[in-house]
């Protein structure tokens, strides 16, 4: 009679929820038309499953976002005002515990090497063009040839954050992140096969060619592809032909693109206010990546250990012998030190880090408050004459295009086998109120608009001299003694290095002194150079709302 009733009790359950919305399929129609998704017998119209959740990266933290003070907190003892107190709100993200290692790295050169390999005349320049500039560790009156020969491969740095290597090509390593992540997905997931274990095929791959036109992949492969997404009412094929259909991004599947963080998302994840918070109140405001206004540990049993690695004082780079402050003359190992309430290590000390900004001195909150970033260049996809996106050509009788940045070195505009972009047009921007020009970098503080010839044309505004009086880009000429390419630079007086070329970067390093272990100050670098204090770390977007308890926000009527 028991076992009865618990069928009974049971039944009626069953009964009971598939009555509800909850446990009824709506997910599989369109709530609004009935149409299915996903179905062969309905023209197959996708829909991804919205309960879906976004893993956190291989190697990250989450961020909640949210409101802060973004400034200093200290005295302006450089008098260069760029870092004045202004009010931000900053979007959840994931961002990378630590600093991208030598280890990493040194994956990232191997990797381009096997893909674009130097032998090959058309990709003599590749492989060159991603490596860290190892002469960085030289010093006119300094004994360093042991850092510059063996601080990037030797196996007792592998743990060491990766420095001599510029903003660009930071930013490269971002996108070649990208690409291997959802490679290495796809793999795991069973929809491609490994093709690391074909030595017929390139492992060339491509996430934004991978989801415009997949065929153009892997050589024309398409046997590569082992299943897609699963659909319903689909004839059942050969255990060897493709199953379902292409991915989209709508699926989920993929991960989100790595970058740079901007400054705002930089200085947030450092300053970590939730350890001083207080309901939703700030309780003061934090010096260091760590709560408290001193450099070393308060806590009993760690009592006087320094917090950080920075130049102690003048020739003081890690205290005396037998009684070392940080543990390092130069870089250390990540993770060295403890995390801040983020739980992310040497926001303050070991490296200096890169963000995505272009620097202006000041930070104008009043046009954006939201996700504040200087530096957007909008563009589009290259389309042909027959609607497909043109991707650079990757056949043995392409060549590819180069480009000589300021400092001698040789880099591709872009990868062979990526889709070309192009700047929006005017024909784009018809009626837009959001944007009105391809590039936004100088918006405000050094375009037309914001100079006193704002009523020129821009060819005559063109002409006139710049609101920043930088070096130019220098040019490309032919010694007619030799006949070879050379790089005319310019040859004029000039006053500073700040341009639409010049990139922020944050953190107080192994070579700094205490002040610049405050996360609100800022400095800069032309984009093509490299120094050996400044490392860097990816972080990429929250699609979902995330939460670090489980307090859900209401609005209270009262």
């Amino acid at each position: 009679m028991r076992n009865v009733f618990k069928i009974v009790t049971v039944v009626l359950s069953l009964l009971t929820l598939a009555s509800c919305d909850l446990f009824k399929t709506t997910s599989r129609n369109s709530k609004l038309t009935g149409i299915p998704f996903n179905n062969n017998g309905f023209a197959n119209f996708n829909k991804s499953n919205g309960t879906r959740s976004q893993e956190i990266p291989m190697g990250m933290v989450a961020i909640e976002g949210g409101y802060f003070t973004m400034g200093q907190v200290q005295d302006d003892i450089m008098f260069d005002w760029n870092t004045t107190p202004k009010s931000m709100h900053v979007r959840s993200f994931y961002m990378d515990e630590a600093e991208v290692t030598n280890a990493e790295y040194l994956l990232y050169v191997q990797y381009t090497k096997d893909v674009f390999p130097p032998s090959d005349e058309k990709f003599k320049h590749i492989y060159n063009s991603v490596l860290p500039d190892t002469l960085v560790w030289r010093k006119s009156l300094g004994n360093s040839d042991i850092l510059y020969e063996n601080y990037l491969r030797h196996s007792a740095y592998a743990d060491y954050p990766v420095v001599g290597v510029s903003w660009l090509q930071a930013n490269k390593y971002c996108k070649w992140r990208t690409d291997v992540v959802n490679l290495k997905k796809l793999i795991d997931k069973g929809y491609i096969k490994n093709i690391f274990k074909n030595d017929s095929l390139r492992n060339f791959f491509d996430t934004e060619v991978f989801l415009a036109d997949s065929d153009r992949l892997f050589d024309g492969d398409s046997t590569v592809y082992k299943r897609g997404i699963r659909t319903r009412s689909s004839a059942r094929n050969s255990q060897s032909s493709f199953q379902g259909r292409k991915i989209t991004k709508a699926d989920g599947v993929l991960q989100q693109k790595f970058r740079l963080p901007t400054e705002a998302e930089w200085e947030y994840a450092a300053k970590a206010n939730i350890e001083n918070r207080e309901y939703n109140i700030i309780r003061g405001r934090k010096k260091y990546a760590w709560n408290g206004k001193y450099t070393r540990e308060t806590s009993k049993r760690f009592k006087g250990d320094q917090l950080a690695n920075f130049r102690q004082g003048i020739g003081n780079y890690s205290g005396i012998s037998g009684w070392s402050s940080d543990g390092s003359p130069i870089t250390n190992k990540v993770k060295s030190y403890p995390p801040n309430a983020f739980g992310l290590h040497d926001m303050s000390g070991n490296v200096s880090e890169w963000v995505a900004d272009v620097y202006r001195p000041t930070i104008d909150n009043q046009a954006n408050d939201f996700n504040y970033f200087r530096g957007n260049m909008f563009t589009k996809k290259m389309i042909d004459k027959d609607g497909r996106v043109v991707i650079a050509d990757i056949s043995d009788n392409a060549e590819v295009e180069y480009e000589m940045l300021p400092n001698g070195k040789i880099s591709p505009k872009q990868l062979p086998g990526s889709i070309k972009y192009i700047p929006i047009t005017k024909d784009d921007m018809t009626y837009k109120r959001n944007y009105k020009v391809s590039d936004y970098s100088d918006i405000g503080d050094g375009d037309l608009n914001s100079s006193r010839f704002y009523q020129d044309d821009e060819d005559r505004f063109s002409t006139r001299a710049t609101m920043y009086n930088s070096p130019r880009e220098p040019t490309r000429e032919i010694d007619p003694d030799t006949g070879e390419e050379v790089l005319v630079k310019d040859a004029k007086k000039r006053t500073t290095l700040i341009s639409n070329k010049t990139r922020v970067y944050k953190g107080g390093s192994w070579a700094d002194r205490e002040y610049w272990l405050d996360p609100s100050q800022r400095r800069y670098l032309p984009e093509y150079m490299a120094t050996n204090n400044i490392g860097f770390r990816c972080v990429t977007d929250g699609i979902r709302p995330m939460s670090n308890n489980n307090k859900t926000a209401r609005n209270l009527s009262r």
